[in-house]
């Protein structure tokens, strides 16, 4: 999620009243019963009798850049190290050790860093297999040299054998000049180039160049008066990239003028661009064939309005495209209101569909409602909004759940299948359920082309109260769909264990959302493991939940200050607010946080850990 609207909804936002909830059996009611889900051991269990392996992939290397605007406060507490200089890289990238990026010669005084910075955490994520060659896999992730200041860029991991081993690895360059580049999101055109979109933005803080105050987004403020307050922005790793810096940043528009691959710019700062998803026709039997889809919402600080827009382009060989199209708005549920979470997805017949959430008011973030949009044409003309008739006016859960500080963000998640089923490609909609009390997760399904939709049904089928959370569509080549989400049904590890130990519970020491003893030791619904649940393409169930995680993690260590404000406040910090899943023919790939400690995270940093099972 984008800093700008994190300030939104730091305004906007409701109180929440956080209590710690009791174990449970989850009460039976509409969309909210799973009968004969497992027992809690069973559910661990299911990690070894699925054959779920476990890569920590990005602590194999140590990755610098050189920020734009350096944040030294640190952290006292719950395993914080502070931004420390890189102590020598192995990815290969350049780490601005040699100057400043280019991006960042008009850098005012101060700006930017003395020189590059070890990353370390590594939250939020997304993941894309090539269609050209699936044992080609790319994952990205928002790259943290400061958990407490906030301040990133966008990394990437690659793979070339399924996901196995992941060689390459480095910050994804071009748009260093901004103070973060956010919200990982990324697609393969037909060629087999890589389209990253990124979302560039600057803020100062308060106190100068080095200062530890809040944030500042004033343009009086800006730390590179040469790059714009903000962006939607395209770099493109093309086909054959085999390095670290093997990216394109720039664009050569149709007047020949070479400069940053920008979608967009806000100069104002008051229309401000967030929630950037992007999606590539990549099917040679289509009409739309290499139709590149740029969405993002432009959020209005006055009255917290959003609006979505849509821009797209022609992938061309070599990793380079014809030049964006002017925005065009995407229809709404209502005009007046705000429309988020753009997440687009192309069906074989070429038809794109996206969802579209609203919020029925421009004040109240209580409920939510989902729709779809799409388009025949290319991009050329929208149809929809597409009601989702069970999710209508859906709770929302709170910004920060119940025991701990990290916040949620992505409501829901939409994909398109592969397969007909009677006759038509089916489109999926997950989305979370605040209305027991606990966050679950549900599931519809229409195979009209949303002119009706499945009765929606609960994916979790934990039996005792937990939240569920982050829900994330995927749809293989033969029908079978996958929802993946984070999942608190496990207790933390008990004292004196070894999962304990390798979670780093002893570390977990302040913690004003928490009513229990610190260290939450047998804490219950506090830590956190990745789930994940099959279904058939007309979205039968396909057994029980599947645990992902090895090992169950602890939220809130070295877990970034949402809102950089300097001072650790014990609220809004962040593990991410969603994460990778996709198929690579039958088997499935996941890239999600953890913090556990497998012997090659010993500050207990959030890494990123494939997840590999294979589809039933």
């Amino acid at each position: 999620m984008g800093s700008k609207q994190q300030r939104l909804l730091a305004v906007g936002m409701p109180f929440f009243v956080v209590i710690a909830l009791a174990v449970m059996p989850i009460q039976a009611g509409a969309g909210t019963s799973r009968p004969g889900g497992p027992s809690d051991t069973t559910y661990a269990a299911s990690y070894a009798k699925a054959k779920v392996s476990n890569i920590a992939v990005t602590s194999q290397r140590v990755s610098c850049y050189r920020p734009e605007v350096p944040f030294f406060t640190k952290g006292t507490t719950d395993g914080y190290t502070g931004m420390t200089p890189c102590p020598s890289a192995t990815t290969g990238e350049d780490t601005g050790a040699a100057g400043p990026y280019p991006n960042q010669v008009g850098s005012a005084n101060g700006y930017p860093a003395a020189g590059p910075m070890l990353v370390n955490d590594h939250s939020e994520s997304d993941l894309r297999v090539d269609p050209n060659h699936p044992n080609h896999v790319i994952a990205s992730s928002k790259w943290f040299v400061s958990a407490e200041g906030y301040n990133h860029v966008l990394g990437f991991y690659e793979s070339f054998d399924g996901g196995k081993t992941w060689p390459v690895q480095g910050h994804v360059p071009g748009y260093e000049g901004f103070t973060d580049n956010t919200d990982p999101i990324g697609a393969f055109d037909g060629y087999g180039n890589y389209y990253s979109l990124v979302l560039p933005y600057q803020f100062a803080y308060a106190g100068g160049a080095h200062g530890t105050g809040g944030k500042l987004y004033q343009k009086s403020n800006l730390p590179n008066p040469a790059m714009p307050p903000e962006a939607v922005s395209v770099a493109v790793r093309p086909v054959g990239a085999n390095t670290a810096g093997g990216w394109i940043t720039t664009h050569k528009n149709s007047s020949g003028v070479i400069g940053p691959d920008f979608v967009a710019i806000d100069n104002n700062q008051g229309q401000e661009p967030d929630k950037q998803w992007i999606a590539i026709d990549n099917n040679p039997n289509s009409p739309n064939y290499n139709t590149i889809y740029a969405m993002f919402v432009n959020f209005s600080f006055d009255g917290l309005m959003s609006k979505a827009y849509v821009s797209t382009a022609k992938a061309l060989r070599g990793g380079k495209h014809t030049d964006w199209t002017p925005l065009q708005r995407l229809p709404s549920l209502s005009g007046s209101a705000s429309d988020t979470y753009l997440l687009p997805h192309v069906d074989p017949s070429g038809t794109v569909w996206t969802s579209i959430t609203n919020f029925p008011s421009r004040q109240s973030r209580s409920t939510y409602s989902l729709a779809v949009d799409y388009s025949t044409d290319g991009g050329v003309t929208w149809q929809g909004p597409l009601p989702v008739p069970g999710a209508q006016n859906v709770a929302i859960p709170p910004e920060a759940y119940p025991n701990t500080t990290f916040t949620d963000g992505i409501t829901d998640t939409f994909t398109v299948g592969t397969a007909k089923v009677n006759g038509r490609y089916p489109i999926y909609m997950s989305w979370e359920d605040y209305a027991s009390g606990v966050d679950n997760i549900m599931l519809s399904g229409s195979f009209d082309g949303g002119q009706s939709w499945t009765a929606p049904v609960r994916v979790n089928d934990n039996l005792t109260r937990a939240d569920e959370f982050q829900p994330n569509l995927a749809a293989a080549a033969n029908g079978t769909v996958s929802v993946n989400f984070y999942d608190r049904r496990l207790a933390c590890p008990s004292a004196g264990t070894a999962e304990a130990d390798g979670a780093g519970i002893a570390l977990d020491t302040v913690n004003p959302h928490y009513s229990g003893a610190l260290p939450p030791y047998g804490a219950s619904n506090y830590c956190i493991n990745t789930s994940l649940q099959f279904y058939s393409a007309a979205l039968t169930p396909l057994g029980n939940n599947i645990r992902l995680s090895a090992h169950t993690w602890d939220p809130q260590l070295n877990a970034p200050w949402r809102y950089g404000s300097g001072l650790f406040t014990g609220k809004d910090t962040f593990i991410g607010d969603y994460f990778g899943n996709d198929f690579a023919g039958s088997t499935s790939l996941t890239t999600s946080v953890s913090t556990y400690d497998d012997g090659t995270n010993p500050q207990h940093y959030q890494q990123q850990v494939i997840a590999i099972v294979a589809s039933p």
